[in-house]
């Protein structure tokens, strides 16, 4: 699995609406694109991932940290894999910082990575009749 890490990657994975959703995250995606073009945005073939965690809903950078770290590790675990495409995971709503008072705290990592297996196992079960993301 490759990182997505330049601003024309995320602009394009994360250009149509999310495919899917959970209370706290949205997943975008996008097809990779046909290899013949002269400096590709993907240039590589494989299963692209990126993470968006805005300031706004997790305000401490240990608390972006860890989340980002259970994403990844979520993603790289799953039994199927991810699809080649261009994945985005972005945070959309705050973790109750009443409910989760420690920044990394193991049941807000539980917490994480339970909806992360929901989320990233709805695209990445094995579907043969049906495309996750948009061409």
């Amino acid at each position: 699995m490759q990182r997505i890490r330049s601003r024309s990657q995320f602009q394009a994975a994360m250009a149509d609406r999310p495919v899917a959703k959970t209370p706290h995250f949205a997943l975008h995606c996008v097809a990779l694109e046909v290899p013949d073009a002269a400096r590709p945005l993907f240039p590589v073939a494989d299963a692209w991932l990126g993470v968006v965690l805005p300031k706004r809903w997790a305000r401490r950078a240990v608390t972006r940290n860890a989340i980002r770290r259970q994403i990844y590790e979520t993603a790289r675990l799953l039994p199927a894999g991810l699809p080649q495409s261009a994945w985005v995971v972005r945070l959309r709503s705050e973790f109750s910082r009443k409910q989760f008072v420690s920044a990394t705290s193991e049941p807000l990592k539980r917490a994480v990575r339970a909806e992360l297996q929901a989320l990233l196992g709805r695209v990445a079960a094995p579907v043969t009749s049906v495309v996750p993301c948009v061409e």
